[in-house]
């Protein structure tokens, strides 16, 4: 059994979760950049949308992964001729002139910690902390984030655990408390709440 199913199953609850469900797996990513625009572009749409704003900004460059400068080049007219609001247009620009001006590469963000690339991508407008957080997650692969303010995740623990509390900072630190517990393998319980909240 890897270590963080065995150290998960402690918790009964999500153990119910994890047998229902394939073990997940954590990778790391290259192209950090193109990762965080893709985050700008799925956030507030559902994944099918998502899935097709993503293939038309991919369709710009031949179906070939941009590079920043590229997208940097590539006019906001353009972006919006596909899709993207005037504000996502915006921001996958934001994202790529901070990266280009601050010399940002996969290996300097693979050696940071995640408080330091938290610090460093909210920097740029647009990008938030779910944003970075998603980034920790699937792209640089770290094992113990948990996203307090996805409402989905918030939604399976209240469900998860029974939870009646309706004052918004005592739930919180109710979901908190939760959650320290899955330490530090707090993303692979993230990936079985949305796995269970899918299949529901």
């Amino acid at each position: 059994m890897t270590n963080h199913i065995s150290h998960l199953s402690k918790d009964k609850r999500l153990k119910k979760l994890i047998e229902a469900q394939q073990p997940y797996a954590l990778s790391v990513r290259k192209k950090v950049y193109l990762h965080v625009c893709t985050a700008i572009l799925s956030q507030q749409l559902s994944t099918q949308v998502a899935r097709v704003l993503h293939k038309r900004f991919l369709d710009l460059y031949g179906g070939k992964d941009p590079s920043a400068k590229q997208i940097l080049e590539t006019p906001a007219t353009v972006f919006r001729s596909i899709g993207f609001s005037n504000a996502k247009a915006s921001y996958v620009h934001n994202v790529c002139r901070f990266f280009i001006d601050n010399n940002i590469t996969d290996a300097r963000l693979y050696k940071m910690s995640d408080d330091e690339v938290l610090d460093l991508l909210i920097q740029i407008k647009g990008v938030g902390k779910w944003t970075v957080e998603m980034i920790l997650m699937f792209t640089l692969g770290r094992e113990d984030i948990f996203a307090m303010d996805d409402l989905g995740l918030k939604q399976s623990v209240i469900k998860l655990y029974n939870i009646k509390e309706t004052d918004k900072k005592l739930l919180r630190e109710k979901i908190e408390k939760i959650s320290l517990r899955w330490s530090p393998y707090r993303t692979y319980a993230c990936k079985y709440l949305w796995g269970w909240k899918d299949e529901k």
